[in-house]
C-alpha cells in the first residue's frame, strides 16, 4: 500500500485536493485521529479489499500536537509503511480573507476562542513536524481552483517513470514571490518589453515578445548559465531523493520576460529527460 497524508493548514485547499486525488483513483479518508492512523494503515493491508492507493486527511482536527504527529510518523515509519507527505499552505492574509469571505470559524478558534490570526499561528506551530517532513508542498494563496486541482494531479499521474516532479513557473515580483519555489531566478535585469507600445499587451506566449528579449546578448548569456546551472543541480536532487523540484523565474508583472524563459528552460528540461510541468502563475493579471 502507498500512503499520502494530505494536510496543511486550515483554508488551504485540502478538500479540493483531495477532491482531484480521488478524480485519479486514490481511496480517501478525511479527517482521522493521528494516535489511530498506524492502527488503521495496519488494518487496510490485512483486508481482503486490498487498497493500493490510499490518501489521508491528517490536520489540526485530528493532531492536537506536535508530539502526537511525531509519534505517529515515528510508528509508520518503524511498521516499513511507504509514505508520503503533502502539505497544503497559504499567506496568513489569505487564509483570514477566506474565512471571512465564507463566513466560517477556523477550528482552533471555535475550540479555544481565539482570533483567526492567532488561531492560524497555533496551527502553523503544531503542524511543523509534517511540513518539515513533506515531500510536496503548494502553496495555493495566488492558485485557481482548476490550477490547483491541475497541480495536485500532476504529482501523481504518470510519475511512474519519472524521478522527480518538476514545475517551471513564471511569475511576476509585484505580485509576490513563491513560496514553493526551490529555485528562483531574477530576469529583470533585462530589457522589458512592457515599454514597447506594440509588445506591451501581449506575453512571453507571443513569439513577438520571446523574439525581442531573446535578440539581446545579455539575455542569451543568462539563459544559457540558467541553463548550466539546471543541467547540473537536477541529477543531484534527484540522487538526494527529491520528489518535488520548483523553478521559478521572475520578472516585474510576471508577462513577458519570465514568461519567454520559463519556456525555454522547460524545453531545456525536456531535452535532458525531465518532464516539466509549466505554469504561468501570473500571465493573466491586469497590469497598468
Amino acid at each position: 500500500m502507498k500512503l499520502l497524508i494530505v494536510t496543511g493548514l486550515s483554508g488551504a485547499g485540502k478538500s479540493l485536493a483531495v477532491n482531484a486525488l480521488e478524480d485519479i483513483g486514490f481511496f480517501c479518508i478525511d479527517n482521522i485521529p493521528a494516535e489511530i492512523l498506524p492502527k488503521f494503515i495496519e488494518f487496510s493491508e490485512q483486508s481482503e479489499n486490498q487498497i493500493d492507493k490510499l490518501a489521508i486527511v491528517l490536520d489540526i482536527r485530528g493532531a492536537k500536537s506536535s508530539a502526537a504527529i511525531n509519534d505517529t510518523l515515528k510508528q509508520l515509519r518503524e511498521k516499513k509503511i511507504e509514505t508520503k507527505i503533502l502539505f497544503l499552505d497559504a499567506r496568513d492574509d489569505v487564509l483570514e480573507r477566506r474565512y471571512k469571505e465564507t463566513r466560517r470559524r477556523h477550528p482552533i478558534s471555535l475550540a479555544s476562542n481565539v482570533s483567526t490570526s492567532e488561531a492560524i499561528e497555533r496551527e502553523r506551530k503544531i503542524l511543523a513536524p509534517l511540513f518539515e517532513k513533506a515531500d510536496y508542498k503548494i502553496d495555493t494563496s495566488l492558485l485557481s481552483t482548476s490550477k490547483l486541482k491541475d497541480r495536485v494531479v500532476s504529482l501523481f499521474v504518470d510519475r511512474s517513470s519519472d524521478a522527480m516532479s518538476l514545475t517551471i513557473m513564471s511569475f511576476g515580483f509585484k505580485y509576490g514571490q513563491p513560496n514553493e519555489a526551490d529555485i528562483v531566478f531574477d530576469v529583470r535585469c533585462l530589457p522589458n518589453p512592457f515599454y514597447i507600445p506594440e509588445l506591451k499587451s501581449k506575453t512571453g506566449l507571443d513569439s513577438e515578445v520571446s523574439d525581442y528579449v531573446m535578440q539581446f546578448d545579455e539575455a542569451k548569456g543568462l539563459l544559457k548559465r540558467m541553463e548550466e546551472l539546471i543541467g547540473y543541480s537536477l541529477p543531484l536532487y534527484v540522487k538526494e531523493g527529491k520528489s518535488q523540484l520548483t523553478i521559478a523565474v521572475g520578472c516585474t508583472g510576471g508577462k513577458h520576460r519570465s514568461i519567454t524563459f520559463a519556456l525555454l528552460l522547460a524545453e531545456y528540461c525536456k531535452n535532458l529527460g525531465y518532464k516539466p510541468v509549466i505554469e504561468h502563475r501570473d500571465v493573466q493579471r491586469f497590469s497598468i
